[in-house]
């Protein structure tokens, strides 16, 4: 079974916790993984990694070092609302024709 998840690709979050420097900042959601409940930000919580030079399959991966950003946990990070531009809590309401749509729980205005 997929395990729903409230906050999308695209949507802005603010980081709750973390390393020190990541702690407070907001970046967009870059990607989401519902499997493991993690979700990729962009600028945040970046990794490094040493990338040895490696040939398969006739194409070359360079060598050197590699920074990207690597996945968080969904409970680090909250929604921001577009309306009142704070960091909320999402409530699931369904509309008049059956469609589920996420609301800011402060401002109650509707995300999608």
């Amino acid at each position: 079974m997929r395990n729903k998840m409230k906050i999308k690709k695209g949507d802005t979050v603010k980081i709750l916790t973390g390393r020190r420097d990541d702690k407070g900042k907001t970046g967009e959601v870059i990607r989401v993984i519902p499997d493991t409940r993690r979700v990729v930000v962009q600028g945040v919580n970046v990794a490094t990694k040493h990338q040895k030079q490696v040939q398969s399959q006739g194409r070359n991966i360079n060598p050197g070092i590699v920074k990207f950003e690597a996945p968080m946990d969904i409970s680090n990070v909250m929604l921001v609302c577009p309306k009142c531009k704070e960091a909320t809590r999402v409530a699931i309401v369904r509309t008049e024709d059956g469609e589920t749509q996420r609301k800011c729980k402060k401002c109650e205005a509707l995300f999608d």
